[in-house]
């Protein structure tokens, strides 16, 4: 089951659990999926409708594992948690065609050995002038990019070690 939940027009929670509901019939009910998790079926409908506006962790968890959809952990931590907020993560997979081909793109070795030397010229000082500034900017940036393509390709291997079955690669 692919799950890009986080390209539905309605609230991410209430897409992933009907995304779900597509291989459990069981939530195909806010009421049976609320007794699933453990919570009142006003909280989950407060949680779908964007009624409750950061969701506690702990059920992001518990829907992210019933749902079979690592990608919503990925989305809380991306949009709702302040901490989280800065970093590259990925919310959804793309595909590992396309995640393999990002990840081995940012490897190239000439790439990584300008990189590396670059990188070891602006750190000698301690310190990042104005003159590396630029270069140090553009090294942070391919590595995000290069994170954001790990980050993708945890979430297909998490999908496939819960045993979700094939995975379109295209």
């Amino acid at each position: 089951m692919e799950c890009n939940c986080t390209k539905s027009e309605v609230n991410i929670y209430l897409a992933c659990r009907k995304k779900a509901a597509v291989y459990n019939d069981k939530l195909n009910s806010r009421e049976m999926a609320a007794e699933l998790l453990g919570i009142s079926v006003s909280t989950l409908a407060n949680y779908e409708l964007g009624v409750t506006k950061i969701v506690p962790p702990d059920s992001v968890v518990m829907m992210s594992d019933l749902y079979k959809t690592p990608e919503l952990k990925n989305h809380y931590c991306k949009y709702d948690c302040p901490i989280g907020k800065g970093f590259p993560m990925a919310v959804e997979e793309t595909g590992l065609q396309g995640i393999t081909v990002r990840i081995l793109k940012s490897l190239d070795d000439e790439e990584i050995k300008k990189m590396k030397k670059n990188l070891l010229t602006i750190a000698e000082d301690g310190e990042i002038d104005e003159t590396e500034q630029e270069e140090f900017n553009m090294i942070v940036k391919n590595l995000e990019t290069l994170a954001k393509a790990i980050s993708e390709l945890r979430l297909l291997a998490e999908k496939c070690q819960r045993g979700k079955g094939w995975i379109k690669l295209i």
